[in-house]
């Protein structure tokens, strides 16, 4: 999706509210500031789910709240972005994930920074303790190194002959070599053999699952990336086309014709967000404010995509699931 075409469609009157307006409001208005990756995990609706958790604690766009929005369509150029959030001395900065998490931090160390699906807070050293953040960094953690290893488990589950896994991942992303230790221990456990393949762009799609099928895996496993989000009906394709079933941790690939997916709530972390917002605009300090881990998870499997390329899904799985799609 174009730049252009994104902020319209999340930000609405919003992001043309006019200077002069904000400064005849009597109320003092609180201004956050959002750190956005076009293409990652930030669809419009979870934007959405945030300013609606908003809503629900009263705020108004255009009333008693204002949001800077900054988009990136890269990661490299989030610094930036992130340097001119702080020069607006907006009151809170949201940055989603840990790839915006890290460009928000070196920016400032006063202004809270509010995450909403952080792969690894601590892990990646972004928070003290999941208990006490310790400085001005806290939201709430999307578990992916514990989530990852639950995959494989649930995915073995549904492939219960499957001797070789493929994991697409991400170099780039730190997160990804957290994740790709779990999975490691989580293989050993269940006694499947990994296959690591690297696929760093969406042009490196197809010769990875060429990697994949010539190493006769059994279906594979991706490791979230930042760019990948764009292109999950791609994957779909890919998938179909290389008879290969993918697991992921949002259902919006399922939706998008993969194969399976397990992961936390996405739009219940957003919303969530707000809550953490809102506390911090009333005062809370963020290294007071314990980091929240998902309590909601969705399993979604696409049956179509299933019969497509072979896999038999046992009821006992199905009747678990929260969504099937025929």
């Amino acid at each position: 999706m174009k730049r252009r075409e994104f902020i319209t469609l999340i930000g609405g009157a919003a992001l043309s509210w006019p200077l002069g307006a904000r400064a005849q409001q009597k109320a003092r208005i609180a201004r956050i500031g959002i750190l956005g990756l076009l293409s990652c995990f930030c669809s419009a609706s979870r934007f959405e789910a945030f300013r609606a958790g908003l809503r629900d604690l009263g705020y108004v766009e255009g009333d008693n709240l204002f949001i800077e929005y900054r988009w990136a369509e890269r990661p490299d150029e989030l610094p930036k972005l992130a340097r001119e959030l702080v020069d607006m001395n907006v009151d809170v900065i949201l940055a989603p994930s840990s790839i915006q998490v890290e460009p928000a931090r070196q920016a400032t160390k006063t202004i809270p920074i509010v995450f909403a699906s952080h792969a690894d807070p601590v892990g990646l050293g972004h928070v003290t303790s999941l208990a006490r953040p310790g400085a001005n960094v806290t939201g709430l953690s999307m578990m992916l190194t514990d989530l990852t290893a639950k995959q494989l488990e649930i995915s073995k589950e549904a492939m219960p002959h499957a001797r070789r896994v493929g994991v697409l991942w991400d170099p780039a992303t730190p997160s990804h070599a957290l994740a790709l230790k779990a999975l490691e221990t989580g293989g050993k456990k269940l006694g499947v053999e990994l296959q690591m393949v690297p696929a760093p762009a969406v042009e490196e799609f197809d010769p990875a699952f060429k990697t994949m099928t010539s190493g006769r895996v059994d279906y594979f496993l991706a490791v979230p990336a930042w760019f990948a989000y764009s292109y999950r009906t791609q994957l779909a394709d890919l998938s179909v086309k290389y008879r290969l079933g993918g697991v992921f941790q949002q259902k919006e690939y399922v939706e998008a014709g993969n194969f399976m997916s397990y992961g936390a709530d996405t739009l219940d972390l957003y919303r969530r967000a707000a809550f953490y917002v809102d506390r911090i605009l009333k005062g809370a300090k963020p290294a007071d404010l314990p980091v929240e881990q998902p309590t909601k998870f969705e399993l979604a499997i696409n049956l179509q995509t299933a019969r497509a390329i072979g896999p038999e899904v046992p009821p006992t799985l199905l009747a678990r699931a929260d969504e099937v799609i025929e």
